[in-house]
């Protein structure tokens, strides 16, 4: 029966085509656009659950899962399935006019909302028959072609059958184009690139579509959840000003956070060495809404988090997200009533005054230095920090990640560390940033359509008023430099391991963990409150990724000045001497003007810092005195001396000191999974970290590479969301997988390495492994589990 419906299958989508015909009123019966949620109780909402929604999830949401989904296709929730495709590019660096939002579950709130916006249905919309079904739904009819054109033998694609990478062009076919599509690239099926389905899979999807598709409506939450959800938005809309400021913030830190609800302790090393235990069953996200608790929630449609909402009352509501979970932007956030608590005590309870509320115009509502004047600084900083690489992450995993132009403003890898919040809780920081609010002005007040040159020179000129300003205060504060010291650098109070965060750029996507992870990197930011804000709205809170090139590009420029603060900060711990070292270093082949941007080149302008260095390298010496300050803090997730047999780590060490060439020819970010003679399973990550003389060029950074200093980096467990290589091997190999990486001069020597250890996207058992890895992922890091994401798949 199985391979005779498998039969039939293919001979209608093969057939399509001599059936087809303009007039599809007449072929298939007139448009009806319906909602496809079945009660979570029926048979069909059960079996979309447990049958069909695991195939879409490990084999098609890899793809289609966010902003980034081909042809914004997302398969990772039911109002997505019904949405649809577009042809229309999110990530477009040419507009010269922002375009209209998109956003699943914002900018339309049903299918028919969405047919009007261009998006074209996947699935059948006319008379509901089984073969209908089948013959005009483009999802089913991409998996036919799969099935009935698979991969080509061989274990590489051909460049002239397939177009790869991220930028690669999409065509995004309704049913109409579908026969020409089919024609034209009968290679294209889905999983596109990929392996197909195995029978049974197909079986399942080809049965669900030719039934109508059912999909599951959300099941009523427990009892406690929406307690929890009734405690929180009750503590959210409280009508005082200073609750509805506080709001107001939380908000705007908090919109893309994944929220869930757990009473784990927060603030306890064991709680965060640790990490959670069990995986959330629900998952939700703070929204703002035109209905307050008690009512349905309806979004605000604003661009921005900060946007005029035009409606006389906002609600703070929490919106359940059922989608699944991608890697790629799912950044955990708990709620609890100890968070509650501690929130409270942060904002509430201290005694002030908001007088009046702030305005929501670009002026006021892109300035949080502006906007949260009246909030206490020390109460936002903590906020901030105590969750720092949850707030790091926000422009990591943020909209504006995505694409070297985006990224190519860091480095390949750094540390960041932070500024003790008790040093800037003084009232004289608070008056001196409400001071300099004016220079502290960010380029979102220019809203999605910004020029660049002349918003250029304006901010540039702002932000080197505020530097002067600054440094001046610091003169002031450290006239002989004894209390410059390593006392500045924030300990996590003894337990928190947000104190030190590593950052690894993989040079059109990035990653953010705790830990000073890896070896020694270039660079190294110390971060302060005002820094640590103005990157939050700069990348998060205020980057529109439907906006102009204008917008996107003062985006990125002004990060110039953001990054090289940071590792102004840094430097200023280090002698006047070695800073200048330093600074010539890191921005090699860059004008002295780019420089004295990072340095004052004047002698004793800032005294040198109250440390007794007594090595010819200050810099390792100035890091290993934070490393050991942040000791009991440091989270060892990453660190291969506590997650590796004895016997391995000398040779996984060895990963370690691989540069150069060998380095170079290494994808950006890639898998490998060890296998024991128990059964058992093991996964590190290797990245590649790339060199440059500085991070200056917008536009030509491959002239600004230095291949012969990239070098490896292998750490335990799953790091990153996008792998470009998986590689597969007995434990009892080890050795010669890293001899071989150690013996790699060029492109020939990968592909040997490749055949011997790789499981290439072209592998019969491609699917199988990628499964075993999400399987591990999700038993090992429950908490920060999601789907990967496989648009940055090599072809090698």
């Amino acid at each position: 029966m199985r391979f005779r419906l498998f039969i039939v299958s293919l001979l209608l989508a093969g057939c399509a085509s001599a059936v087809m015909a303009p007039d599809f009123n007449q072929l298939f019966g007139n448009t009806q656009i319906f909602d496809r949620r079945m009660p979570s109780e029926s048979d069909s909402a059960r079996h979309y659950t447990n049958q069909v929604r695991p195939i879409l999830e490990n084999r098609c949401v890899v793809c289609h899962g966010c902003y980034d989904a081909p042809c914004q296709l997302k398969l990772s929730s039911a109002e997505g399935i019904m949405r649809g495709a577009s042809k229309a590019k999110v990530y477009d660096g040419t507009r010269i006019l922002a375009a209209e939002p998109s956003r699943l579950g914002i900018d339309a709130q049903s299918t028919a909302e969405w047919r009007d916006k261009g998006f074209s249905t996947v699935l059948n919309e006319r008379s509901q028959t089984e073969a209908i079904n089948l013959q005009n739904s483009v999802l089913y009819r991409m998996l036919a072609l799969k099935a009935s054109h698979p991969l080509p033998a061989g274990k590489l694609l051909d460049d002239d059958e397939f177009t790869l990478g991220l930028n690669r062009p999409q065509q995004c076919p309704d049913s109409a184009e579908f026969d020409h599509y089919a024609t034209e690239n009968p290679l294209w099926g889905m999983p596109y690139a990929l392996p197909g389905l195995k029978e049974k899979e197909f079986e399942t999807l080809t049965s669900w579509i030719a039934s109508g598709a059912p999909l599951a409506d959300e099941a009523p939450l427990p009892s406690d959840i929406q307690r929890q959800i009734n405690q929180w938005e009750t503590l959210l809309n409280q009508q005082d000003n200073k609750s509805q400021l506080t709001s107001r913030y939380l908000y705007e830190h908090l919109f893309l956070a994944s929220l869930y609800f757990s009473d784990e302790p927060l603030f306890n090393r064991d709680s965060y060495g640790t990490g959670h235990s069990l995986r959330p069953q629900h998952w939700f996200r703070i929204v703002r809404s035109s209905t307050p608790p008690g009512l349905p929630v309806k979004p605000i449609a604003s661009r921005r988090p900060y946007d005029d909402p035009k409606v006389k009352q906002v609600y703070y509501r929490l919106m359940r997200n059922s989608a699944s979970i991608v890697a790629k932007t799912h950044m955990p956030y708990q709620l609890s009533a100890e968070r509650m608590d501690w929130i409270r005590t942060l904002f509430l309870q201290p005694d002030y005054e908001v007088a009046t509320l702030p305005d929501y115009t670009p002026q006021t509502a892109a300035n949080p230095f502006v906007a949260f004047v009246d909030l206490p600084v020390e109460a936002r900083y903590r906020f901030m920090l105590q969750e720092a690489e949850f707030t790091i992450t926000g422009f990591i995993k943020g909209p504006v990640c995505r694409g070297q132009v985006a990224l190519n403003v860091i480095d390949d890898h750094f540390w960041t560390l932070f500024v003790d919040p008790k040093r800037l809780s003084t009232d004289s920081y608070a008056q001196f940033l409400k001071q300099q609010s004016e220079h502290l002005r960010l380029p979102g007040e220019a809203e999605s359509n910004s020029g660049i040159v002349t918003n250029w020179i304006e901010y540039s000129w702002l932000h080197n008023q505020y530097l002067d300003a600054k440094n001046q205060v610091l003169v002031k504060a450290f006239p002989d430099g004894r209390e410059l010291n390593t006392q500045l650098v924030w300990d996590g109070d003894g337990h928190n391991p947000n104190a030190a965060l590593t950052i690894f750029r993989h040079f059109d996507s990035s990653t953010v963990v705790r830990g000073l992870v890896g070896q020694e990197p270039k660079t190294a930011w110390l971060i302060d409150y005002s820094l640590l804000e103005r990157i939050h709205y700069l990348l998060v809170a205020e980057f529109d990724v439907y906006g102009n090139i204008g917008h996107q590009l003062m985006t990125r420029l002004y990060m110039d000045f953001l990054r090289m603060e940071g590792e102004y900060n840094f430097l200023t711990l280090l002698p006047q001497s070695e800073r200048i070292k330093l600074a010539d270093y890191w921005y090699r082949d860059t004008s002295e003007r780019v420089r004295e941007h990072l340095v004052n080149y004047e002698e004793h302008v800032l005294s040198d810092p109250g440390i007794q260095f007594r090595s010819q390298h200050p810099k390792t010496e100035l890091l290993t005195l934070i490393e050991q300050q942040l000791k009991q803090a440091m989270d060892t997730k990453y660190d291969l001396a506590e997650h590796t047999l004895p016997a391995e780590l000398n040779t996984l060490s060895r990963v370690n000191r691989i540069r150069g060439e060998a380095a170079t020819i290494m994808p950006e970010l890639s898998l490998l999974m060890l296998d024991d003679m128990h059964g058992d399973a093991r996964v590190f990550t290797l990245i590649r970290n790339s060199a440059h003389s500085n991070l200056t060029g917008l536009l030509y950074e491959e002239d600004n590479r230095l291949p012969q200093e990239d070098y490896l980096t292998i750490v335990p467990g799953v790091l990153g969301s996008y792998p470009a290589a998986y590689y597969r091997l007995s434990a009892f190999r080890l050795g010669d997988f890293v001899a071989t990486l150690e013996a790699m001069e060029d492109e020939d020597d990968y592909e040997a390495m490749a055949d011997r250890f790789a499981v290439r996207r072209t592998d019969h058992a491609f699917w199988q492994h990628s499964d075993d890895i999400h399987r591990w992922f999700r038993q090992h890091d429950p908490l920060n589990y999601g789907l990967l994401d496989y648009n940055r798949l090599e072809n090698r």
